[in-house]
């Protein structure tokens, strides 16, 4: 059976003849970690805000896809889900405000997924200012300021189903400024695990491991496929059906944690 009553992965009830809402960050690319769970969250039973921000995937060897947001809004639509579309620079401090702002279209929103960010390899030697800086500004500022406006606005009556889940990863070996502004986004979240734990809000990090959603040539692939245990890379699905856990009522037990849920890459 796959209904409210027997389900218990399913999305918690926000009222009779209601979805809840999520937010959800970094939903530029329909092959991205985002859009995968914003799908799994949609069959899950979750109405979606989608931010995304289409002049970083501009700057990135795979390029903007316009039609991307779109296309993925009429496919969770089909399947009984609201979605709001939104574009907006999270290196802006006003961001944050507009993107809930926007998401209040739905309903209130109980739970928020950040899956943005600010990746551009350079070293410990090579890094500029700018891009240090840029990074911090979007991974760890910019999520401090998302939780923030999501604790100001997590209504009572919602009270125990709130739910942060926040991306995160490892790499900082020739990727300094994204891996040092990930780790601050980590310290981020899981404070929000004890100072938000009065209202009823989990917040836990997943580190995925090597996701390929389009940026691996062939010879990085082959080379990640062989570390894994199992023989094989993740998949954005993977990674999706993971967070939908966490934002599930069973879910909410697990709290304050940085979870490696990447196939046994970190073994």
């Amino acid at each position: 059976m796959n209904d409210a009553t027997t389900d218990t992965t399913r999305a918690p009830a926000a009222g009779p003849g209601h979805r809840p809402v999520a937010l959800v960050t970094g939903v530029g690319r329909s092959v991205g970690l985002g859009a995968a769970i914003a799908r799994a969250l949609a069959a899950s039973g979750w109405d979606l805000a989608l931010a995304s921000w289409g002049a970083y995937d501009a700057r990135m060897a795979w390029g903007e896809s316009p039609a991307d947001g779109p296309a993925l809004a009429e496919e969770l639509e089909a399947t009984g889900a609201r979605v709001v579309l939104a574009q907006e620079d999270l290196r802006d401090p006003a961001a944050p405000e507009r993107l809930f702002a926007a998401a209040a279209e739905l309903g209130p929103v109980s739970a928020l997924v950040l899956s943005h960010c600010e990746s551009v390899d350079s070293s410990l030697v090579d890094t500029e200012i700018e891009s240090f800086d840029r990074h911090f500004d979007v991974n760890a500022r910019a999520s401090w300021l998302l939780v923030r406006a999501f604790a100001a606005q997590f209504p009572t009556q919602l009270h125990g189903s709130g739910r942060i889940v926040a991306l995160t990863s490892d790499h900082t070996v020739g990727n300094l400024p994204y891996g040092a502004s990930k780790g601050a986004l980590d310290r981020i979240v899981l404070a929000a695990a004890r100072e938000l734990g009065a209202l009823g809000v989990s917040s836990n990090v997943v580190n995925p491991g090597p996701v390929d959603t389009g940026w691996m040539d062939d010879a990085t692939r082959a080379a990640l496929a062989a570390r894994q245990p199992g023989g094989r890379l993740g998949t954005p699905a993977d990674v999706a059906g993971v967070v939908s856990f966490l934002l599930s009522p069973p879910g909410g037990w697990v709290n304050g944690q940085l979870l490696h849920a990447d196939g046994g890459f970190s073994a």
